[in-house]
């Protein structure tokens, strides 16, 4: 049978749920366990593919082709498997699932009520996530008290009546502020937060104490008594340099011993984290170090959602830098300032490397197109994301194929040499403002081509290896069958998640292959058009980019090739 880990947030959004939830996850794997999670978001979104960046943070994308909260990527980037899609719940699933079954008199005529549908249909999805699994964890968006909550806590208690209290666990984390009127650490708001909690009939097993400062005696016995739990399961997680230290600080507390003990499971193997401490000491101890510049445009809105805005990215940065063992300095640069003043571009030659992330819209392209120039003229490394690749192109086209005013029509319909171009299976869904779900979405096949920059990357990092077991396995599923397209047994072929309608104009790849941009790889779809996935100048130290999103399956212990690729070329 399945155990289950329902881990709540206290005080605050943003406490840290996601990555206590993912190292959880990581530690159980180290005592031998299969484990997996599940993220709960209530909001009444079908999923977040429609919303900004700069509101609720980064999109992640599954291999399935799911638009997910960014928590699952920090499951996957701990627990270093595929998550797929369903194991996102939103309110907007579950109540579009249940009027779905009832227009179509699944229910038999029935009165359809919150309790039991709702309840049902949550635990319904839980179980169809966990199975298969030893552990499963369940990290339930917002905080307690939220009113949107309410369903979920319902349903998890229920879970417990009918699986039985061993066979769930309830973590709460929960936030203590430090008042600087006062320069003291504060239990009220915790105690609050367990109050409320217990109001839907849970009461936590662990309550995870974060905060600026370690937690002291004095305020563990507080929390103690209040929650009226053993103090050896109040555990101290405080700010730390990285996020990946914090399962080798809750094992420092034994967290994984005493989860067994609450779980009554027994261990299957010895914990062995010699090479994840060597991984953070890489991160954290690195000797050298270079500077790399992000140009992008959701930095409107300050620094505090910018990091979430390209949050992969930064990770996947991370994880070159522990395997690299360099200190990556990252400045995040508004691709408008070139457009105001382009003398400006001169700065990035203090840079070791320049990245363009992926994006939407018209804001900021030019600024991001001079930038890429600059990084091709001046030979720093480059890697062009998603949208990066596809302006990279028409940088290329205009300045070096000379084709003046070349651009992608997503920025301008009328272009004589619409470089990019939306797909046609894509202009009707934009006719009829259907934008959820809708674009290429999931990971995709790409043939890559012989004797290429990237080919030698996905080789050394072993990731060919890895992903052609993956594709044995899609090859049995007929429902993957438009992601794999037509693929060419005498040639290497890998898989990255995408998220874009716009692609490489066929009309206009041979032109600019003759000047000297090489397409290193491609997705051939079923009807035999070839989507241009890589693109290199061989000339250049590094000068790659992709029409992925390689940062989506980046994890510290499996570095992204791409990145790592540039990274290195960065530090030469």
């Amino acid at each position: 049978m399945t155990k289950f880990i329902a881990v709540v947030g206290g005080v605050i959004s943003g406490v840290g749920k996601g990555v206590t939830t993912a190292s959880v996850g990581k530690i159980l794997q180290e005592y031998g366990f299969s484990v997996t999670a599940v993220k709960i978001d209530p909001y009444m979104n079908y999923d977040a593919g429609t919303l900004r960046p700069t509101e609720h943070g980064e999109v992640w994308v599954t291999d399935d082709g799911g638009e997910i909260d960014q928590d699952l990527g920090n499951y996957e980037r701990f627990i270093g498997i595929n998550i797929p899609k369903k194991n996102n719940l939103t309110t907007g699933q579950i109540y579009k699932t249940i009027i779905d079954k009832e227009r179509a008199g699944k229910y038999l005529g029935e009165t359809v009520q919150f309790i039991p549908h709702v309840p049902n249909e949550i635990k319904r999805r839980l179980r169809e996530a966990s199975q298969g699994y030893d552990v499963c964890l369940i990290e339930v968006g917002g905080t307690i008290g939220d009113f949107e909550n309410i369903a979920y806590l319902f349903a998890i208690k229920s879970l417990e009546r009918e699986l039985g209290k061993e066979n769930i666990t309830y973590m709460l984390v929960t936030y203590l502020p430090i008042p600087s009127h006062i320069e003291e650490m504060k239990t009220k708001p915790t105690q609050q937060a367990i109050r409320l909690l217990s109001e839907n009939g849970i009461l936590p097993d662990f309550i995870i104490c974060r905060g600026h400062k370690p937690l002291d005696a004095i305020r563990k016995k507080k929390i103690e008594v209040m929650a009226n739990i053993d103090k050896d399961y109040i555990i101290s997680e405080p700010d730390i340099d990285t996020i990946y230290r914090i399962p080798l600080d809750l094992e420092k507390e034994k967290m994984g011993e005493k989860l067994l003990t609450q779980l009554h499971l027994k261990a299957k193997k010895k914990p062995d984290w010699n090479h994840w401490k060597n991984l953070v000491n890489g991160l954290t101890n690195a000797t050298k170090e270079i500077k790399i510049a992000i140009v992008g445009k959701y930095v409107d809105v300050g620094d505090f959602t910018l990091a979430d805005s390209y949050l992969s990215i930064n990770q996947s940065l991370s994880h070159c830098s522990a395997n690299l063992k360099v200190k990556i300095n990252i400045e995040w640069i508004d691709s408008k300032i070139y457009e105001a003043n382009p003398s400006k571009l001169k700065g990035l030659s203090a840079f070791n490397g320049i990245i363009i992330p992926g994006g939407f819209g018209t804001s900021g392209i030019e600024g991001k197109i001079s930038a890429i120039k600059y990084a091709r003229e001046n030979n720093i490394p480059f890697l062009g994301l998603c949208y990066g690749l596809q302006l990279a192109t028409v940088e290329f086209a205009r300045n070096v194929c000379n084709l003046e005013g070349a651009n992608t029509t997503e920025v301008d319909e009328n272009t004589k040499y619409p470089i990019i171009d939306v797909l046609e299976s894509q202009k009707k869904i934009l006719e009829e403002s259907k934008y959820g779900g809708t674009m290429r979405l999931g990971a995709y096949a790409a043939t890559l081509k012989k004797n290429s920059q990237v080919l030698k990357l996905y080789t050394e990092t072993k990731r060919i290896d890895k992903d052609e077991e993956l594709l044995k396995n899609l090859k049995k599923k007929k429902d993957q069958d438009f992601r794999l397209g037509v693929l060419q047994k005498s040639q290497k072929t890998i898989l990255e998640r995408h998220r874009h309608r716009y692609e490489v104009n066929p009309k206009f790849i041979q032109q600019i292959e003759d000047k000297g941009l090489v397409f290193s790889g491609y997705h051939e779809r079923t009807d035999g058009t070839k989507l241009m996935e890589f693109i290199e100048l061989p000339k250049n130290k590094f000068h790659i980019g992709t029409q992925g999103h390689p940062e989506f399956k980046s994890n510290l212990e499996e570095p992204s090739p791409p990145f790592f690729g540039f990274i290195k070329a960065a530090m030469e």
